[in-house]
């Protein structure tokens, strides 16, 4: 192998970030449908030619710990049947994927003295829709993943620089929304191709030889600067349990366990302990269940470690299957991207406290997601709306109070709630309110993030329909060494008769009346510490944003 100066090693690493930056610029930019575009529901990364994971984007964490099985199973299904100007699509959550809305676009980078890539550049993108008996993407009443939407298992959709319209015309047949489906795949494959001329830029000014030696060293110092960050945490045999509310089909209560050993520089996960896989769409396929772990890892390491395939060289995991975090086929997963992977994290994290407390954080909000089909009235053209807006507030830490509205776990912050603007635009809703939900957060020494609250007014002509897929209504973020739990969420519809629905985490065909309101209050994060040691002057600025009520800080003070 090569031997590279620390310099070009530096300069390699720093433009591969680049490249990966750039092309999630690139798919903002042109994306089509308001969850990438503004929502940025999306990952970017760049694999080398041995299907390992060179550098990543940060958009959302949970995306790119999946992604080198989809590169497995693209690289081992085609075998030599891989060519310059070639495009892949996958989204198979049993071939790599997480769910099957997260589509993935896959173009290899080949040099002329090679018959091989020796780099692959992929977007993975989360579709408005991919089929399925609902809209929207996540069926709550799904029994199996055939219900789910289309099955994307590795499939080619341009050969030799030659789209195969009949491959591509077939995936559009099963969606609905065919015009922006169209315009997001263009832009992943847009954002992937400019990653493959950016990375042959590379090659050019510095060889292929002294690029693959140069990621050698970056992968290899990265597992170095991983295991000596774990070295200093105390040794032992940890355990941590998450709590899901319920599966929709009856199942509650729903058990994730984590017995985590600490040895040395190195951690092992031992997941048998979850309960039995269940009927609904919150079953964790393995791919996503090893994406959730590293995520967990990923979050607990320095910040400045590269998160490449060296990170995760130092952990180990055991999964059971048949299991929640390891189902048979054909399991429904589409809700696993958000449940359980926030709470196969959890586990982890809440088992390594005990290790690194100065490294741990309380819970974040949990996922809890609406989408609302119906005709728009200024254009007479169906619509599907996402709601990201409500996001949750994330746990505090040793560092301070969490995160505002910073969402749950597996986005880490990487995906915003779009422009209100924007979006009573483009759909017929009206905001009418969209502010912090007082006395949400956990208390503690530092108290957990602000949730939401919502109010939003149909400003349609027909009776429409929405769908939710999420948790979090009994089970809340739970508050850190003393600190406590933030308030649960909390979703209402209310319509022009008066009557009042409560909504459910996991229900399909919610009638949407024309006028009607939803009230959206989202949960509060975790708190970290005891109550009694924070700073008084952080509680009168608590009262004074109204993050807090007058009864609230009377009560905390009286305790």
């Amino acid at each position: 192998m090569k031997t590279v100066d620390r310099i070009t090693i530096s300069v390699i690493q720093h433009r591969l970030e680049s490249i990966v930056e750039e092309m999630g610029e690139a798919m903002l930019r042109t994306a089509y449908s308001q969850i990438l575009n503004s929502s940025r529901d999306f990952s970017t990364a760049v694999f080398d030619g041995q299907g390992r994971l060179a550098a990543q984007a940060e958009h959302v964490p949970l995306h790119v710990g999946a992604l080198p099985f989809a590169v497995k199973a693209v690289r081992e299904f085609f075998g030599d049947d891989i060519h310059p100007g070639d495009v892949f699509l996958l989204n198979d959550p049993y071939h790599g994927g997480n769910h099957l809305p997260d589509l993935t676009c896959f173009v290899p980078v080949f040099v002329e003295a090679s018959d091989k890539p020796v780099f692959w550049t992929l977007n993975r993108a989360h579709q408005s829709d991919i089929g399925g008996a609902t809209h929207g993407s996540y069926n709550p009443a799904a029994t199996e993943i055939y219900q789910e939407g289309l099955r994307i298992s590795p499939l080619k959709l341009v050969d030799r620089g030659n789209v195969r319209e009949d491959v591509l015309h077939m995936i559009c047949t099963n969606v609905r929304h065919a015009h922006d489906f169209r315009g997001d795949l263009r832009a992943m494959i847009g954002s992937a191709n400019g990653g493959a001329v950016r990375i042959g830029a590379l090659i050019a000014e510095y060889s292929v030889e002294t690029v693959q030696a140069a990621i050698e060293e970056i992968l290899d110092g990265t597992d170095r600067q991983t295991r000596a960050c774990i070295s200093e945490w105390k040794d032992g045999v940890y355990e941590g349990e998450s709590i899901l509310d319920d599966d929709g089909h009856g199942t509650e209560n729903i058990r994730l366990h984590a017995v985590v050993t600490k040895k040395g520089d190195s951690l092992h996960v031992d997941l048998t302990g979850c309960d039995p896989q269940v009927k609904g769409i919150v079953n964790s396929s393995y791919a996503n269940t090893v994406s959730a772990v590293h995520m967990a890892l990923a979050f607990l390491i320095d910040p400045r470690t590269p998160k490449n395939e060296g990170a995760f060289r130092s952990i180990g995991l055991t999964t059971k299957p048949g299991t929640i975090a390891h189902p048979l086929e054909p399991a429904p997963v589409t809700l696993s991207t958000n449940h359980p992977s926030q709470e196969i994290c959890e586990c982890v994290i809440k088992a390594l406290t005990g290790a690194c407390p100065e490294r741990a954080f309380a819970g974040w909000g949990r996922r809890y997601r609406i989408a609302i089909k119906g005709t728009n009235p200024r254009t007479g053209k169906d619509f599907i709306w996402h709601m990201f807006h409500a996001r949750p507030g994330g746990g505090a830490s040793i560092e301070g109070d969490g995160w505002p509205g910073a969402g749950e776990v597996p986005s880490g912050g990487g995906l915003k709630f779009g422009s209100t603007e924007v979006g009573e635009a483009r759909f017929p809703l009206f905001f009418k309110k969209h502010e912090f939900r007082p006395d949400c957060a956990g208390d503690g020494k530092y108290r957990g993030g602000m949730g939401a609250i919502l109010e939003l007014r149909m400003e349609t002509q027909e009776e429409g329909v929405a769908n939710c897929a999420g948790d979090g209504r009994f089970h809340p973020p739970y508050g850190l060494l003393g600190g406590k739990p933030g308030l649960p969420h909390h979703y209402r519809k209310l319509s022009a008769n008066g009557e009042e629905r409560v909504l459910k985490t996991k229900e399909v065909g919610v009638p949407v009346l024309p006028g009607d309101l939803f009230v959206l209050e989202s949960s509060g994060g975790g708190g970290y510490g005891n109550p009694s040691e924070r700073d008084p002057a952080a509680r009168a600025r608590d009262l004074e944003n109204g993050f807090v009520t007058d009864k609230a800080a009377t009560a905390t003070s009286a305790g």
